[in-house]
């Protein structure tokens, strides 16, 4: 392929695990891949597939097996530890916490691969620092203890110190494990912008899925027997983000990108609304019916349930066989749905 012939990292035919005196364990059937520069990939599969192996191996922190890691084309093994850490940082899911450490000296780290014997940050390295320290948004916990922050800001130091690094490639192992909502979506936003504007090439796993098909440019997918990469949509559309569900009861749909949970059907309902109902709030009817276990249908034959009024006076009429009922939010809908099958089971 002529992508992979500009790739900024490449393993072909690379067999990853442990090996334990004579002994080898072999996680994955072999793997090949590649990723180009400036690309976001999401590392995405299973807990224990091997996803946590793969990072560091392509990282030179773990050996493969059989195979071989390129960079730039050239074999990692042929790299001495200064010259690949300008070419590839890492940062694991092990929390930093180091007693008296302040924020600005983390980063600081990051800058020893470009400083002579005596370690001694020059011009340049300082305004690397405070470069790295800026563009994640820690301008104010420059001098706070790394262990007096949270652990999303201490996420962001984690990103700033590879960042200050100046690799090429940034390689992360579920950099947004543990975070709150907030800052699940600011590192990911963060690692985007860091992809697009400064042209690194990022690497990570995640469990996170509608955000690495959201915002990815590319999807690593490790299966049990195969390991497959592509952009998030054709993936989908292949079917192949579905192979990780299985037989779970959690299906995934590839028509609109969203999960949902294999319910059994209660029955099916006719939804209309009027020249003044929103679309949106039409979705989310629908969304919270399938919840319920309600189906859609056109054929007026099950529950009919009206969308009327407007935004400030919205009302959900239904009306089943003789009886009509009115609500003002989708949640009373929901419940009465709910509370008429439980009453029909007696």
């Amino acid at each position: 392929m002529t992508e992979q012939k500009t790739a900024i990292l490449s393993f072909n035919e690379l067999l990853i695990g442990y090996s334990s005196g004579g002994d080898k364990k072999i996680l994955l059937s072999p793997l090949s891949g590649f990723a180009s520069p400036g690309e976001l990939i999401a590392v995405i599969g299973e807990n224990g597939i091997g996803k946590s192996t793969l990072l560091r191996t392509i990282t030179g922190l773990q050996e493969p097996i059989e195979g071989e890691v390129l960079i730039r084309q050239k074999p990692l093994r042929d790299y001495k530890n200064r010259s690949l850490a300008l070419k590839i940082g890492y940062i694991s899911t092990e929390q930093v916490k180091v007693p008296n450490m302040s924020v600005h000296d983390l980063v600081s780290l990051g800058r020893y691969p470009h400083t002579d014997w005596t370690g001694r940050l020059q011009e340049e390295d300082h305004r690397a620092v405070e470069d790295a320290i800026e563009k994640t948004g820690l301008s104010g916990l420059r001098n706070r203890n790394i262990n007096e922050i949270s652990d999303g800001e201490r996420q962001r130091a984690m990103i700033a110190r590879v960042l200050a690094q100046d690799s090429d490639i940034l390689v992360m192992d579920e950099p947004t494990a543990f975070l709150d909502i907030r800052s699940r979506y600011e590192i990911v936003h963060l690692l985007h912008d860091l992809s697009r504007n400064r042209k690194k090439t990022i690497i990570f796993s995640t469990h996170d899925l509608p955000v690495a098909a959201g915002e990815c440019d590319k999807i690593w997918l490790i299966l049990k027997n195969e390991f497959i990469e592509g952009a998030p949509e054709d993936l989908i559309i292949e079917g192949r983000i579905g192979d990780l569900f299985g037989d779970s009861v959690v299906k995934f749909n590839s028509g609109d990108g969203s999960f949902s949970f294999c319910r059994e059907t209660r029955g099916r309902v006719t939804l209309e609304s009027d020249s003044e109902a929103d679309s949106m709030e039409k979705y989310w009817t629908i969304k919270a019916l399938a919840r319920a276990g309600y189906g859609l249908t056109t054929d007026h034959s099950g529950i009919m349930v009206r969308l009327s009024g407007k935004k400030t006076d919205r009302r959900w009429i239904l009306e089943d066989n003789e009886e009509t009922a009115e609500f003002n939010s989708i949640y009373s809908l929901v419940n009465w749905l709910n509370n008429r099958i439980k009453t029909s089971d007696f």
